[in-house]
């Protein structure tokens, strides 16, 4: 099936982050509520034709700060042979790091893809090394792996907004990281999924899979205004629903949620 648009309508809800009067949280429930999920393994095509089983890992992580990359020297440190193909790579002498071409500070990328990416074929298994570990070890991949890998295709953006008065507030996003977020290459991309018909099958919500990287994101309290929230606005959505005659309904229905949603549901 082919992509969604990249502009549809979407609903935002703003709300005081509970921890810090200072901070907004701006928050995209046409995402959230979506019945997008990660299909590594079952359907994704990856972002290059050419290497199909890679996902998304074709071109290595970059660390968002020194603490990112600190705290997954931790977890490679606990990496084995056996969870790892490319374990003796990795300890050897070049290391699991390397700079991309402007000096920024990534996982090495070997034969073509991430380091840390187990092949077609591996004994473990094919997928992310650092996923598996901590699948392994009973705890989120949240922790094992590079931020910008597991928040994908999660966006946390800031902005400084400055209101009326003259007072400041840090606005920060939550959203798709669709095509756009990959700057001018991302339209190059040979297949992505948050916006793929084939990734939105979920039984559950963004918002309720992905909670333990919303909760990294947000906070605990930021993760509990957000899901009363959107219960807030599922509930004022079903009502609208059952009070207006159908048609009205229907273009209710594809203005509040997400297109790929309901191509999804038209295949089934």
């Amino acid at each position: 099936m082919p992509e969604v648009s990249l502009d549809f309508p979407r609903m935002w809800v703003e709300f005081a982050n509970p921890d810090d009067a200072d901070e907004i949280f701006r928050c995209d429930l046409t995402w959230l509520a979506s019945r997008w999920n990660c299909i590594y393994g079952r359907g994704c095509h990856g972002i290059y034709k050419e290497r199909p089983h890679d996902g998304c890992c074709t071109l290595g992580a970059h660390f968002t700060d020194k603490d990112d990359r600190k705290k997954v020297a931790v977890w490679v440190e606990q990496l084995t042979p056996e969870v790892w193909q490319h374990y003796d790579k990795g300890q050897g002498k070049k290391g699991w790091t390397e700079r991309d071409d402007e000096g920024a500070l990534k996982t090495r990328r070997v034969d073509g893809a991430c380091i840390f990416l187990n092949r077609p074929g591996f004994a473990a298994g094919d997928g992310c090394a650092l996923h598996k570990l901590a699948l392994d070890k009973g705890v989120s991949y949240v922790e094992s792996k590079p931020d910008v890998c597991w928040q994908l295709p999660m966006r946390r953006s800031f902005d400084r907004r400055t209101r009326p008065d003259g007072t400041e507030v840090l606005v920060v996003s939550i959203s798709e990281f669709d095509r756009r977020g990959w700057g001018e290459g991302g339209h190059d991309l040979n297949w992505y999924c948050s916006g793929n018909t084939e990734a939105h099958n979920a039984a559950e919500p963004v918002y309720v899979s992905e909670r333990d990287g919303l909760i990294a994101m947000m906070g605990e309290a930021g993760y509990a205004e957000l899901v009363k929230r959107i219960s807030d606005y599922n509930a004022a959505l079903d009502r609208a629903r059952t009070a207006v005659p159908t048609k009205r309904a229907e273009r209710f229905n594809a203005l509040s949620g997400h297109p790929a949603d309901a191509a999804a549901e038209s295949t089934d």
